[in-house]
Parts: C-alpha cells; sequence; structure tokens
C-alpha cells in the first residue's frame, strides 16, 4: 500500500487504538463545540468554513458540507472559499485513511471483507480507482464508501489524495459560485442543511427499522 501504511503495521496495536480515538475525540469535539455555539455558528470566520471540514468529512459524514459553503459564497470569492475548504478536507481524508486502516485490520471483521461482494466491488474499484474517486468526489454521489475501497483495495495514500484535490476543489468553487449568485437566505440554508442530514442518514434509519422489526417478529 506504500511505506506509510507499512510504518504503519508495525506500531503496537494500543498505539493505533490510541491513534484512532485520538482522532475521533478530535473530530467529535470539533462538532459539540460548533453545534452548542450559536456564535460559531453564524461566524463568517473562514477559520470555521476550514475546521469545519473535519466533522463534515470524517468517516461518514454527520452533518453536511455543502450548505456551508453556500453560507460562505455569499461573504467570500467562489476561489477563497475553495482554496480554504480544499487543505481541510484533504487532511481529514488522509485521517479517514488511517481510521479505516484501523477498522478493516480489525480480526473480528476479517471474514467481511473475504466475502465475495466486497471482493468483486474492490476488482471493479480496481478498474479505474483513479476516475472512480474523481466521478464520485465531483458528483453528488455519497462518497463515504470510497473511503473504505481506498484501504480495501490498497490504493496509496497520494494518489487518493490527488484525486480528492482534483475533485473536491472545482465542486468547492461550484457551491460557493452559487452561494455567491443567488444569495440564499439563512433560513433555507438550516432548511437545506437539516434536509441533507435526513438524507444522509436515511439509510441508517432503514437499517435500525428493519432490526426492530425482526426483533419485534422474534418476540411474537
Amino acid at each position: 500500500m506504500g511505506p506509510e501504511s507499512n510504518q504503519e503495521s508495525k506500531y503496537p496495536s494500543w498505539i493505533k487504538t490510541f491513534l484512532f480515538a485520538l482522532q475521533l475525540s478530535f473530530v467529535l469535539g470539533l462538532l459539540i463545540v460548533w453545534v452548542t455555539s450559536k456564535s460559531l455558528q453564524e461566524s463568517k470566520s473562514l477559520w470555521i468554513l476550514f475546521f469545519y471540514s473535519f466533522p463534515s468529512e470524517f468517516l461518514i459524514a454527520t452533518v453536511p458540507h455543502e450548505p456551508v459553503l453556500l453560507y460562505f459564497g455569499k461573504f467570500y470569492h467562489p476561489l477563497t472559499v475553495a482554496l480554504v475548504a480544499i487543505p481541510s478536507t484533504a487532511l481529514t481524508e488522509m485521517l479517514n485513511y488511517s481510521a479505516f486502516k484501523y477498522i478493516t485490520d480489525l480480526k473480528i471483521l476479517t471474514q467481511l471483507w473475504k466475502k465475495r461482494a466486497v471482493q468483486k466491488t474492490v476488482q471493479f474499484f480496481n478498474k479505474a480507482p483513479f476516475l472512480t474517486l474523481w466521478v464520485v468526489g465531483f458528483t453528488p454521489i455519497p462518497f463515504y464508501p470510497m473511503r473504505f475501497l481506498v484501504v480495501l483495495a490498497k490504493y496509496p495514500m497520494t494518489r487518493y489524495i490527488a484525486a480528492i484535490f482534483l475533485s473536491r476543489f472545482p465542486r468547492f468553487v461550484i457551491f460557493a459560485y452559487v452561494g455567491y449568485k443567488i444569495q440564499i437566505s439563512d433560513f433555507l440554508l438550516i432548511a437545506l442543511f437539516f434536509i441533507l442530514i435526513v438524507i444522509a442518514n436515511i439509510s441508517i434509519m432503514k437499517a435500525l427499522r428493519t432490526k426492530k422489526g425482526k426483533g419485534t417478529n422474534h418476540d411474537n
């Protein structure tokens, strides 16, 4: 997978667990601070945009990135918005690569990665990995499965981050430009924010309902 992966594999398991917990705590801390601070939510500081990328792009993102790009696009040049958002997005994807590497290395999940469906998906991804990453990164297709695939396919982190830059940067420029041109009201942006949260988590909600339904049937 590359020099960084070989070096990481030499770390004792407790260090890997500590680093994973540290990454998770960092992102959760940023999310909690942002959610609980009204002044930060209303701030127009580019530092807020920079740090917001971490919770909005980490693992399976809990909050959407797009409304914030539209919001900052109302006050800054689209290129400025993209140039601030892309470095923190790349840093977050580096954390994702490390975090998913930790998850895929867990012995309890080893058999899952050996399943035929998973192996077929990895083989399909390997036919055109960079193009796949670019298309998914630029379009509205959910990106989080790619974070698993790049690790399972042992795709080099350097190429992964390059695909992130080349796909996300123009996407960020477009969103910021739309925010600049249309000047969407804060009320509509807040509504969009919550709508995207529901859409992003709808699959999880369906899974929970299915599981609950099965549990009820067993009880009966």
